[in-house]
């Protein structure tokens, strides 16, 4: 069951969701999203919290709705999010990461890429 944080609204932890999934190539490009209703029910919100999501998606040019067929993943979506999440990385989290490497004394050395 999906935990919500109370500093952020639902809608956008559920997009925030969503784009890791499209991330992650689930669903692929040019596939339909699920429905409103699969959603809510899989997360146990109002269906209109969910719309609020996919329009938050829609905006960023991710998915589009093709009427009477349902929202689908745009082409390029994938590779679209992917410069958007390096980029807010780079600039938000790695000088973040890299200050408290630093403070302490974690070098490249003792870093794995691997799990």
């Amino acid at each position: 069951m999906q935990t919500w944080d109370a500093k952020l609204p639902i809608y956008q932890q559920l997009a925030d969701i969503l784009a890791a999934r499209l991330l992650d190539g689930q669903p692929h490009e040019g596939e339909p999203m699920p429905s409103v209703r699969a959603l809510a029910g899989q997360y146990l919100i109002n269906p209109l919290t969910v719309s609020r999501a996919l329009q938050a998606l829609g905006d960023e040019g991710l998915i589009e709705t093709r009427r009477g067929l349902g929202i689908f993943v745009r082409p390029g979506a994938r590779d679209r999010l992917k410069q958007a999440e390096r980029e807010r990385f780079l600039k938000e989290e790695w000088p973040q990461l890299r200050a408290r490497l630093r403070r302490l004394d974690i070098g490249a050395d003792q870093l794995s890429w691997e799990d």
